[in-house]
Formats: C-alpha cells, sequence, structure tokens
C-alpha cells in the first residue's frame, strides 16, 4: 500500500544481506527503484491480524514492516512466501542488531 496516496500498488522486493537493505521496485526488472527499507530502521515485522490495512486486496496475506518513520503493509502472493519473507525479513533485521554489539 502506498504511503501518502493509500491505493494498493505492485511492487518488487529485494532482500540484500549485504547491504542491509530491503528494496522495493515498481517493476520486475528493477530498473525503477521506488524505495529502500535500512534494516537498522525495522522495529517489527508481523501479520495484519488486526486488518489494519484499509481494502486489502488480500487480507488474509498482508503483514506489516514497521519502521521508525513508517508502517508498511505487504500482500503476499500465497500463504508460505508470506511466511517465508517475514521470516527473512524478521532474521536480516535482528542480524543487523548482532553487528552493533
Amino acid at each position: 500500500m502506498g504511503g501518502k496516496i493509500k491505493s494498493w500498488k505492485k511492487r518488487w522486493f529485494v532482500f540484500d544481506r549485504l547491504k542491509r537493505t530491503l528494496s522495493y521496485y515498481v517493476d520486475k526488472h528493477e530498473t525503477k527503484l521506488k524505495g529502500v527499507i535500512y534494516f537498522q530502521a525495522i522495529e517489527e515485522v508481523y501479520y495484519d491480524h488486526l486488518r489494519s490495512a484499509t481494502k486489502s486486496p488480500t487480507p488474509s496475506l498482508t503483514f506489516c514492516i514497521k519502521t521508525h518513520d513508517r508502517l508498511y503493509f505487504v500482500v503476499a502472493p500465497s500463504a508460505e512466501a508470506m511466511r517465508i519473507w517475514m521470516d527473512v525479513i524478521v532474521t536480516g533485521a535482528e542480524g543487523y542488531t548482532q553487528f552493533l554489539n
């Protein structure tokens, strides 16, 4: 779901463990970067059990990425994909904190 205009748009995400970022693109060829979520900014990743995402196309596959600045609502293509993405993002964000010690 968009940040300013609350409509649903298709985005392609790229998890980069070395750069410690989760980048998202307008196109699947990764030519138009739309935004970057830095691991150190991620506070929480959770299933949208309260259904707080307005008019989600698939509420049961919607999860949230909470950062210092924004709450991202993401819809996965399947339940398995949602679990994998949530695990990977949480692991990446937690992995970042290990570098701080």
